[in-house]
């Protein structure tokens, strides 16, 4: 994600943007722009750095505000919510001082990018963490047929992590590599799909969606570590100054 996720919205930025910088070109010039395209034109034009600058700074905004606000949505929630088994695979001691919450799509480039680091801390971490992995599949169909198996998967519960990172990790995104993916990680694969049809499935990755859409979320990966939320990306430092902070 790293508010790549928001790319959709750079159009409308940059809208905002130029904007902006029309009237200050205007304001720097003493006219107004609905008289004087041609003069705004030739400002704009010798100063392209300007849109970008302005473009930058007013995407920081936003994001900011919108962190803002998942994080005041997330405090509203409370943490709890987010370690149900209702929405999460839930691992670790109940009373680990610190905690570690991924809501995520196994479609998305940024979460499997994270892969490394965030498997890399689990495994270091998973006996004085208390961790919760939360489906969040917003990229499609296949997205949510991979979110189904992995609530399956949970019933299956020793299974689940190995299956979680085998299928984060697969080279393909598809039926084949979803169900590889279960074979190598020792599921019962039969009856991981008949386990597929039970209810309780679809009504937990219902819950799942509904609570990340409650907590503001719109992108993957969204991470929520020690109650601080972080949209986006991670690597081995990044999730090293987030778990330390």
């Amino acid at each position: 994600m790293n508010n790549q996720w928001k790319t959709a919205a750079v159009g409308g930025f940059i809208g905002a943007a130029l904007a902006l910088v029309i009237v200050f070109a205007a304001s720097s010039l003493d006219f107004l722009p609905v008289t004087s395209d041609s003069r705004i034109h030739a400002y704009l034009v010798s100063h392209p750095d300007l849109l970008v600058e302005m473009t930058d700074k007013l995407q920081q905004q936003e994001e900011a505000k919108d962190q803002i606000k998942r994080q005041a949505a997330v405090d509203r929630l409370g943490l709890p919510k987010f370690f149900s088994p209702a929405v999460a695979f839930v691992t670790g001691p109940q009373n680990a001082k610190k905690t570690f919450v991924e809501l995520f799509d196994y479609d998305c480039p940024y979460c499997r990018a994270s892969l490394p680091a965030v498997e890399k801390y689990y495994n270091a971490h998973k006996n004085d963490v208390r961790f919760a992995f939360v489906e969040f599949p917003i990229k499609g169909d296949l997205s949510t047929m991979a979110a189904h198996v992995a609530v399956a998967a949970r019933m299956q519960s020793d299974k689940y992590v190995a299956f979680h990172f085998a299928l984060m990790g697969a080279k393909q995104f598809d039926e084949q590599a979803i169900y590889a993916a279960a074979k190598a990680a020792g599921l019962d694969v039969p009856k991981l799909m008949a386990d597929m049809q039970d209810p309780s499935v679809d009504k937990q990755v219902a819950a799942s969606l509904r609570l990340g859409q409650e907590a503001g979320i719109d992108g993957t990966p969204t991470f929520i570590i020690n109650g601080k939320v972080h949209p986006g990306m991670v690597d081995d430092k990044t999730l090293k100054d987030l778990t330390q902070g």
